[in-house]
């Protein structure tokens, strides 16, 4: 089933900031804000959580320490150990260099794994634009119509209201061609 939104198109970064700030307070469905840059404080505006790819992070850099120190323990003391100047098997100073470098090899590609998982990027997978200037030099944000009370002269007149330079009505899925 196709669901009625609002486009609305903006040239600035606080009429857009303004903007979601009255959708918000008007409990509009905000399904999505496109920006070719990074808008200051909008992740605030929109009420989002905290990104928990610190926390893969985390967990991805210390389980690759933790696997790479049991690894080299086992390796130099269990299987295959070798006498090398008299120095004892189970070292773990001589460990420290090689389990900082696992461990940040570890947190880096789990990192950038969970954020292409996340963010739904995979190779050859085709963009959908929204607005053809939208990578270009154009902020947009979309509202879908969530109740029988969405009037839409309403919420036209509100994006309006903040700034907006286009505003457009379309279904659910439709592309606009590049």
């Amino acid at each position: 089933m196709s669901q009625f939104q609002l486009l609305g198109v903006f040239e600035d970064e606080s009429a857009l900031i303004s903007a979601v700030k009255a959708a918000r307070q008007q409990r509009l469905r905000i399904v999505e804000v496109y920006t070719p840059y990074a808008v200051h404080g909008l992740e605030r505006v929109l009420g989002l959580r905290r990104s928990r790819l610190s926390l893969v992070c985390l967990i991805a850099g210390a389980t690759g320490a933790i696997v790479k120190l049991w690894f080299e323990f086992w390796t130099m003391a269990i299987d295959w150990p070798v006498n090398v100047g008299g120095k004892p098997w189970n070292s773990l100073p001589a460990f420290v260099p090689v389990t900082f470098e696992v461990m940040v090899l570890f947190a880096g590609l789990s990192s950038v794994a969970a954020l292409l998982i996340v963010a739904g990027l995979w190779p050859g997978k085709q963009p959908k634009l929204i607005h053809p200037r939208v990578t270009n030099d154009r902020l947009a944000l979309l509202l879908e119509e969530n109740d029988a009370a969405f009037d839409v002269g309403r919420v036209r007149r509100l994006l309006e209201d903040h700034g907006a330079v286009e505003v457009t009505e379309r279904l659910t899925g439709e592309e606009v061609p590049a």
